[in-house]
């Protein structure tokens, strides 16, 4: 059986990707800090039928992310799919924010997201078979911050190593969803009350949409029409225009 490491396992995407590679026959390592949510999503997950390992870290640890980096290098338990979900929002702008709060995303969203598919990657090379899956975000391209220069990294990082390693049997692609329903904004404090209904997505859209798009050898992987049009017009438009439109002028 395959098995498959998600970080930021114990919510929103991160565990509907658990949930369901789990129901698709993989063997799942869950990786998040909180160890109660931890052995719940593990009795979830064992509940498919498939075995869940739990590796409690912060990534934000170099100790902590040293751990599960070795987990990913071990070739003696390989992993056949990486997924990299773990992440964070700061709700206050650059100018009032704490630079330790910008520092973590940076840590959690860019460090930890090359560290891990740097390990990974000379197993999944070495066995001629793998893919990494990085969730990014619609953010990555358009100017708003740290949070998203830090998922641009993530998505360009994706694209380049897609090109490098695809001819060699491993995929890699960058998850880029739009408004998703998770605890992700509650977490950071935002108030996402004026965001219309009809903007969420649901993260098991993401991830089946993400699967699928993994399997027909994407190199992104948008969620929605709505999302899908809204990526397509970032990425065209000229960045002087989508400067304006997200400086609210």
């Amino acid at each position: 059986m395959a098995t498959a490491l998600i970080t930021g396992a114990t919510s929103g995407i991160g565990s509907a990707f658990a949930e369901e590679l789990a129901r698709q026959g993989h063997n799942i390592v869950l990786v998040a800090r909180d160890t109660v949510a931890l052995a719940k999503i593990a009795q979830q997950v064992r509940g498919q039928g498939v075995e869940a390992e739990i590796l409690a870290a912060d990534l934000a640890d170099p100790d902590q992310l040293n751990a599960v980096a070795a987990r990913l290098a071990d070739a003696e338990r390989p992993i056949d799919i990486c997924v990299n979900n773990a992440g964070l929002g700061v709700r206050e702008e650059f100018a009032t924010s704490s630079v330790a709060e910008e520092q973590l995303m940076i840590d959690v969203m860019v460090t930890a997201v090359m560290r891990l598919s740097h390990a990974v990657l000379p197993v999944m090379l070495n066995r001629g078979t793998g893919a990494i899956i990085n969730v990014s975000s619609i953010a990555g391209w358009l100017p708003g911050g740290t949070y998203s220069a830090a998922k641009a990294w993530t998505t360009v990082f994706s694209e380049s190593l897609h090109a490098k390693v695809e001819p060699q049997g491993v995929h890699v692609i960058a998850v880029c969803p739009g408004y998703t329903r998770t605890q992700f904004h509650q977490r950071a404090g935002m108030n996402m009350s004026k965001v219309p209904s009809w903007m969420w997505l649901t993260p098991e859209q993401v991830v089946s949409e993400a699967l699928k798009d993994a399997r027909s050898g994407r190199v992104w992987s948008v969620a929605g029409r709505l999302y899908k049009g809204l990526g397509f017009a970032a990425r065209v438009l000229p960045n002087a225009i989508t400067r304006r439109v997200m400086a609210g002028r």
